[in-house]
């Protein structure tokens, strides 16, 4: 439930004070988490959602809804996808309402791979992976109702070079579309974390097996983004001791994880966004890892997970991060930044409309 924020202090808050963002100046240091709603019909930007990232746009930053740089990455009904005219035209009127109305906007890119169903994806694609495992559990078709998870196709040689591809062309076509930057999904148990962990991927070539191989994938997508459109425009999220979508643990993943921060130092990204969901119930992120990261890498650090402004306020007083991630009660609140400088309570969202089509439990709060 989301309670009340008691704001006991100014609106000289550090949470409300600007930030630099690599070229960006940020009026605040609130971001807007990436958030699915499934409202792209045909998985198209739409003018229903320009008008729900518009409102939100005091933000000091907004990070989209996970987007798909591939026709085989739309793997939940309604998401957009960004590798086509068609897309960055509709992507084009989001980012100019969030940009005349004073925000930052990002969008994330996020390729389903296995988490994924044929009856989800446009004809001609596939639902790909690092190994042939399906993840457990199902998932929502629009057409067939709940479905499990398929078993994905292993992923070649070629369907590797050519999802890195993929990814750098969409973040081309994200700067077309007006977006100040990408937010690159290695969290959550999606394509490039299921190459991160040993749940999803049993690879006995260069891409699996050690650390060094599985950080491979991510690396490389983040080498050939940055190529594409320049570090400063570039920042990944990532979810260690996550364990969404059928991820697990093992016993190198602190080593994994400071590997990658390493590799990621070398190609200048510009921020590091970790998931914490324990506020909801997830597994908690190993506090002394979460640390090692923040002392290791050289970019920013965005927080995330159950935050109040006096957290908030806390946690950046106390350089464990430099901007901070709101979730859900943006969904219900898209003046979320006014109530948490003023003190007001926040409207409860309506979890029965999270991911239906249309205007209700979207903009009409």
């Amino acid at each position: 439930m989301i309670e009340s924020i008691t704001k006991e202090t100014t609106m000289n808050d550090r949470l409300f004070t600007s930030a630099q963002l690599g070229n960006l100046t940020l009026k605040n240091r609130i971001v807007m988490a990436p958030l699915t709603r499934s409202r792209a019909i045909g998985n198209l930007p739409n003018e229903l959602m320009a008008e729900y990232y518009r409102l939100r746009a005091d933000a000091g930053l907004i990070i989209t809804e996970g987007t798909s740089p591939s026709h085989n990455g739309l793997g939940y009904p309604r998401i957009p996808g960004l590798f086509n005219d068609e897309h960055v035209q509709g992507w084009r009127s989001v980012t100019d309402g969030v940009h005349q109305a004073g925000g930052r906007i990002f969008v994330q890119l996020m390729h389903t791979g296995r988490i994924s169903h044929p009856a989800n994806l446009p004809a001609g694609a596939r639902v790909l992976g690092p190994s042939a495992i399906a993840a457990p559990g199902e998932m929502w078709t629009d057409s067939e109702g709940m479905q499990p998870h398929p078993v994905p196709h292993v992923m070649s040689e070629a369907d590797i070079a050519q999802s890195i591809r993929e990814y750098a062309a969409s973040a081309k076509l994200a700067i077309q579309a007006g977006f100040d930057g990408v937010e690159l999904h290695a969290a959550n148990g999606y394509l490039i974390d299921q190459f991160l962990n040993t749940a999803s991927n049993q690879r006995d070539d260069r891409w699996g097996g050690p650390v060094e191989n599985r950080i491979r994938f991510a690396v490389e997508v983040a080498r050939a983004t940055v190529n594409a459109i320049g570090a400063e425009r570039v920042g990944m999220r990532i979810s260690p001791y996550g364990v969404f979508n059928g991820q697990l643990p093992d016993p190198d993943m602190d080593a994994l994880y400071l590997h990658l921060i390493k590799e990621l130092n070398a190609l200048g990204l510009l921020y590091i966004h970790i998931v914490d969901h324990s506020a909801i119930g997830a597994p908690e992120v190993s506090p002394e890892l979460k640390s090692a990261i923040r002392d290791a890498f050289n970019g920013l650090y965005i927080l995330s997970g159950g935050y109040d402004v006096a957290r908030a306020n806390a946690d950046l007083d106390a350089q464990r991060g430099d901007l901070v991630a709101f979730g859900r009660p943006f969904i219900s609140n898209p003046d979320l930044v006014t109530k948490l400088a003023s003190g007001q309570n926040l409207v409860e969202p309506d979890s029965s409309t999270f991911y239906t089509p249309g205007e209700k439990g979207y903009t009409d709060y």
